[in-house]
């Protein structure tokens, strides 16, 4: 394999920008999955194909990395960086499916809002990428990543509470289950990718 000595890879932060602005086209999918019913078939679609969209932005910055010599910054958080995004792109077509798989009609209401923060990490991490150019002004991001990772861990444990409190049946329950855990690992997903970035930027202050 031929490498290229070029002084810096500035593709890497084009990728990871279309990459961020898939997930966040995906996250408003799931916003009408979750809220309109009438065609989730016809939305659970759109979701696979940002899923798809999703892997081939993962492998072509896999594939860079594999051809490049000198790269903006550190390979591994290059690696790191995009296996988190990938996650979050999974981690929210699986609930998309699910809740067509299992053929949910009603979900509670909290679901919603659980959905609502994934969109706004998903648009918050799409605006810090270009940042990444010059890893200025990026502390507000994962800071404010971090407090709706909160925000969606305290709407996980209340949706916990709603199933369990003997309103839904059993089968019901394990399939609202398995969708908001989906969502939750989503939300910490995000987190991780906030976290990622953070660290690229202390190590290039």
């Amino acid at each position: 394999m031929r490498l290229r000595l070029t002084p810096r890879e500035d593709s890497y932060y084009d990728l990871f920008a279309h990459a961020a602005n898939n997930i966040v086209t995906a996250s408003r999918v799931l916003v009408e999955i979750i809220s309109d019913g009438s065609d989730r078939e016809a939305l659970a679609e759109k979701m696979r194909a940002c899923e798809h969209a999703g892997d081939e932005h993962t492998h072509a910055i896999m594939n860079r990395l594999n051809e490049s010599f000198i790269t903006p910054f550190d390979r591994e958080d290059i690696y790191r960086l995009a296996s988190n995004l990938d996650d979050v792109m999974d981690f929210m077509e699986a609930a998309a499916d699910l809740i067509v798989l299992y053929q949910i009609d009603r979900l509670p209401r909290d679901v919603i809002q659980q959905v609502e923060v994934l969109e706004r990490a998903a648009e918050l991490t799409a605006d810090a990428m270009p940042r990444l150019r010059s890893m200025q002004h990026l502390n507000g991001y994962w800071i404010e990543i971090n407090r709706l990772e909160n925000q969606a861990d305290q709407i996980y444990r209340r949706l916990l509470a709603k199933l369990f409190s003997g309103e839904y049946d059993a089968l019901t329950v394990m399939k609202m289950r398995e969708v908001i855990e989906q969502l939750e690992l989503a939300a910490d997903a995000f987190e991780h990718v906030a976290n990622t970035i953070e660290s690229i930027a202390v190590k290039e202050s």
